[in-house]
């Protein structure tokens, strides 16, 4: 067991990070003071998205540089999946030996030993704290334990706090959006109308030229057109600021997926860096690739994958499905279809950015859409 003293200090180390402003800034910190507590030379924390993937995973211990360096980053398969699903620590000598792992993505720092604990209050599950491989060489032990799982249960509390304030924060921001636009159209707009139509009525009963009262009624119908246009800003506005994960959410219940067809969404919940032309782009780029995969992949399981540095911004639509030569595909579906793929490589054509796809004949495919971060919103 953990001396008091102990207990005390872990808690006021997640009563920090719990004081972020935003949940992405909290999971960093609480993987910041779990990899300096227990002196790893590496720490993670993932949050679970509901589908089988991870919603957020917030790394220490490795730089920016390094994970842009990643073919991709984890997905929840493999040892991180282990825990998400079997809810139990996970504390082993060298990882490679354990059935459970897939290995590491091209570019992934070399890792050996592996301490994994689940953060959660009774059934709930709110995400899972990975560490590996010591800064003394030492191998992980029962005190180590101890410290994460002691600060597992804080900070499962201050996850599920972040994630009901952000949630209350949405929810009031929706209902004030449409509370102004609703005093706006039915309050003021109207009174504008018929002020409007009184200067009409004054205009043509008046003795004065009819003229002069005509730039105060274009200046009336001005004002009028401005706040209509105000009002559909503020309609709009919920659409802009959704997050990635929102994002394809709203993507994906649009399609529909057969029963038989898995699907990872693999995205952080944080906002696009793009206005709102740029999502809109995503969007059915997005649409358009998921289409062709459930149409024509015949795949077991397909998935989105969200990931961005300093400078680039990646989306990835891949499938385990049967594959096929990109050259010769491209070709016959330039000649007979290739709408839809002409349109997908224009849309991301017009934001400066590539696509790209990868396929093997029965290796599945993956379609890479890279746009460079030029104006954050």
């Amino acid at each position: 067991m953990l001396p008091l003293s102990q207990i005390k200090e872990i808690a006021r180390m997640v009563m920090y990070a719990a004081e972020a402003e935003d949940l992405i800034t909290m999971l960093k910190r609480i993987a910041n003071v779990t990899r300096e507590l227990v002196g790893a030379k590496y720490a993670a924390l993932g949050v679970p998205d509901g589908h089988g993937g991870l919603r957020h995973f917030q790394v220490s211990g490795i730089s920016t540089e390094q994970i842009a360096m990643m073919d991709h980053p984890p997905v929840g398969h493999g040892l991180i999946g282990a825990i998400m699903h079997e809810r139990e620590v996970v504390m082993l000598e060298n990882m490679r030996h354990d059935p459970r792992s897939v290995g590491f993505p091209e570019g992934h720092p070399d890792m050996t030993r592996m301490l994994g604990v689940p953060v959660q209050v009774g059934e709930q599950l709110f995400g899972m704290l990975y560490l590996t491989d010591k800064e003394n060489g030492e191998p992980f032990d029962e005190n180590d334990r101890w410290i994460v799982e002691t600060l597992a249960g804080y900070a499962a509390l201050a996850i599920a706090d972040t994630q009901l304030r952000e949630n209350e924060h949405r929810l009031t921001l929706l209902e004030e959006r449409q509370r102004i636009g609703m005093e706006l159209h039915d309050g003021i707009i109207q009174s504008l109308y018929a002020l409007g139509m009184q200067l009409d009525l004054v205009r043509f009963a008046s003795d004065s030229t009819p003229q002069k009262f005509q730039p105060v009624i274009d200046g009336l119908n001005t004002v009028i057109e401005d706040i209509r246009g105000y009002i559909m800003n503020l309609r709009l506005t919920h659409t802009k600021q959704r997050t990635c994960y929102e994002m394809v959410d709203d993507v994906v219940t649009r399609l529909y997926i057969p029963p038989h067809l898995k699907l990872l969404i693999e995205v952080p919940d944080i906002l696009p860096p793009f206005d709102a032309n740029g999502v809109d782009s995503l969007c059915l780029v997005l649409q358009e690739a998921l289409s062709n995969a459930i149409r024509h992949a015949q795949a077991k399981t397909m998935g989105v994958r969200v990931q961005q540095n300093e400078y680039f911004f990646y989306m990835t639509i891949y499938d385990d499905g049967q594959g096929f030569d990109p050259e010769t595909h491209v070709q016959d579906d330039m000649a007979t279809h290739g709408l839809g793929l002409r349109n997908m490589r224009l849309r991301v054509n017009q934001h400066n950015g590539t696509l790209e796809i990868r396929s093997k004949p029965m290796m599945g495919t993956s379609v890479i859409v890279k746009l460079p971060i030029t104006k954050r919103v």
